[in-house]
């Protein structure tokens, strides 16, 4: 899972890159050549342009460089980790809820994908089955029963 998200982290960077230092020095020498920058549109956009590319490869840089610091081995085998399919009782809505829990940048909370650094998925992290979570949101606390677990690497040996 970290591999995927690394390996586009990656891809953006290269494309990243490419604008960086081909389309952009061209989309500047071209409104250099228009003449006055200081009221130059072009100009400014690409310079604004490529200020925001230089800013977005550095996050990226900074985020690629962290999701390399992942250790399987230090991912819990027995709780909630990252990678873990999770069943929960929500005891404030009353129903079973199933979330997988992921890195930022894979979270989709309409597919049930949470991300370890969101409300819900700081409060099941190192949580066992049968154990309770209190997840503290805006609008109150709310408790979930862990009812089932899949770490990552019961998936691993699975797949």
């Amino acid at each position: 899972m970290p591999e995927e998200v690394k390996k586009r982290l990656a891809e953006e960077i290269k494309l990243l890159e490419h604008e960086l230092t081909t389309e952009l020095p061209a989309e500047i020498k071209k409104a250099v050549a228009l003449g006055d920058l200081s009221e130059n549109a072009e100009y400014h956009m690409a310079k604004q342009r490529q200020e925001f590319v230089k800013a977005r490869l550095r996050q990226l840089g900074r985020r690629l460089a962290d999701l390399s610091l992942i250790n399987m081995s230090n991912i819990p085998k027995d709780k909630v980790g990252l990678g873990s399919t999770v069943k929960v009782y929500d005891n404030e809505k009353g129903e079973e809820i199933q979330y997988k829990l992921v890195t930022s940048e894979e979270s989709d909370v309409a597919a049930g994908k949470i991300s370890t650094t969101s409300p819900i998925g700081r409060a099941l992290l190192n949580k066992k089955v049968g154990e309770s979570a209190t997840v503290v949101t805006p609008n109150g606390k709310r408790e979930m029963d862990i009812l089932s677990l899949t770490t990552i690497h019961d998936e691993a040996q699975a797949g």
